[in-house]
């Protein structure tokens, strides 16, 4: 487990660190504006891309499961019809980028100011669409298959470029929000290349049986296609009901003022840091899960649960303690504004609670995904989402912005305990 694990938590703890370094060339470079900019228009791009996250997670299920099956033509057939899903799907986004920002920005809610920029940062990031959604299904591939390695090299190419690129044009060329979005595009498209290469090499080398290097027939089967069209709409809602619940956060702060929103932000760098190297955890179990399914074996699928579990706990709780002692250096760091600071500083608890909490959502993620019981990670979005607005519809008005915190927490206990009840059942399905 750890084998596999720790490439991807050190690939994962460069994806925060962009987020972490976008915000802080924006907080003391840019306005309290630009940085509430930065803040909506990475919601938008959530929406945008991770509804499409079954090009990650269902690739990486199928995968593992037929690795585990012995299936090696399945596994290219895999790839491909993900591929060309991201390629049709990335367009469609770029032809549609004007009803979608204006969709965007109706439902979230913004001052005029913080709306004109997130306009400027969207249209120019969505340009990277369709290389951002091909990169997903190939690092879906990456993982199904245990190289975990190659999708390390991958992420740290994107999230090292656009770093380098994000502060050259918006810390030293005073590009803004434009100079931010525009090196995020450019570092996706990059990326897409040279993963594109790696995952050509991958399936070359272990493409020893008697199909065609690219199977055609089985790319268009059509009960294939069903089957991963299902699963793929069943994630896609699921994914779409998480991003709801962190977009209806966001927007709720935005409610209380700029500063509010901005802190708020500043905040969720350190959740989305902590929960990106817990994900690492959740990424081995994929693959693990994924593999004792496909070969139907109990005893492989329990370890794997045990092994991630023991860890992911064991990492949150020193995760927690890191948020609780590093935060007020951290979010010093991330904004000169002293009003945004005061703020942060003063919610902070919140943000350490909803880390220690969260490691039982993530790891259950992982096994849903690696089996492809795509149904019951459905309904579990929903349900959570549905316990997360019935908190904050009694929190907010009476608490305001730390009743939204505590909604928050009650969203991501939700997660894991939705999930956790459909645990015995998927058992049930393997063989003692």
């Amino acid at each position: 487990m750890l084998a596999l694990a720790w490439p991807i938590v050190l690939a994962n703890s460069a994806v925060p660190l962009l987020g972490l370094v976008d915000t802080a060339v924006i907080g003391n470079t840019g306005t309290v504006q630009g940085l509430g900019a930065i803040a909506l228009g990475a919601i938008i791009f959530n929406f945008a891309y991770w509804s499409f996250g079954f090009l990650r997670m269902g690739t990486t299920g199928f995968t593992a499961q037929a690795s585990g099956a012995g299936d090696e033509p399945e596994v290219r057939a895999t790839l491909v019809r993900a591929l060309l899903l991201a390629a049709g799907i990335g367009l469609l986004l770029v032809a549609l980028q004007r009803p979608i920002i204006d969709t965007a920005l109706m439902l979230l809610g913004a001052t005029p100011e913080v709306e004109t920029l997130t306009r400027d940062y969207f249209g120019v990031r969505i340009w990277g669409a369709p290389a951002s959604l091909g990169t997903f299904a190939l690092l879906g591939t990456f993982v199904g298959l245990g190289h975990t390695g190659l999708l390390l090299r991958t992420q740290l190419v994107l999230n090292g470029l656009n770093i380098v690129l994000d502060v050259l044009f918006a810390g030293v060329l005073g590009w803004g929000v434009r100079g931010i979005a525009l090196g995020t595009a450019l570092a996706e498209w990059t990326t897409l290349l040279m993963a594109l290469a790696l995952a050509y090499r991958l399936v070359r080398e272990r493409h020893a049986d008697g199909e065609p290097l690219w199977p055609w027939d089985r790319v268009m089967d059509v009960a294939k296609a069903h089957k991963t069209l299902g699963a793929n709409v069943d994630i896609m809602v699921r994914t779409l009901a998480l991003l709801s619940g962190f977009a209806w956060f966001t927007s709720q702060g935005a409610r209380f003022g700029d500063t509010m929103l901005a802190a708020n932000h500043v905040l969720l760098q350190l959740v989305s840091a902590s929960a990106y190297l817990l994900d690492g955890y959740a990424h081995a179990t994929e693959v693990l899960v994924g593999r004792a399914v496909g070969a139907r074996t109990r005893a492989a699928f329990d370890g794997a649960v045990r092994s991630a579990s023991e860890l992911a706990g064991a990492t949150a709780i020193f995760l927690t303690v890191v948020v609780g002692a590093a935060g007020p250096w951290v979010i010093a760091r991330l904004t000169a504004h002293e009003p945004v600071r005061d703020a942060a500083a003063a919610y902070l608890p919140y943000a350490a609670v909803y880390v220690l909490l969260s490691f039982v959502a993530f790891q259950l993620d992982g096994v849903f995904i690696g089996a492809t019981r795509t149904r019951d990670m459905r309904n579990a979005g929903l349900l959570s989402l549905a316990v997360f607005l019935g908190a904050s519809w009694m929190l907010i008005p009476v608490m305001a912005n730390t009743g939204l915190w505590i909604a928050f927490v009650i969203y991501v206990v939700a997660r894991g305990l939705t999930l956790l009840a459909r645990m015995p059942a998927l058992r049930r399905t393997l063989a003692a």
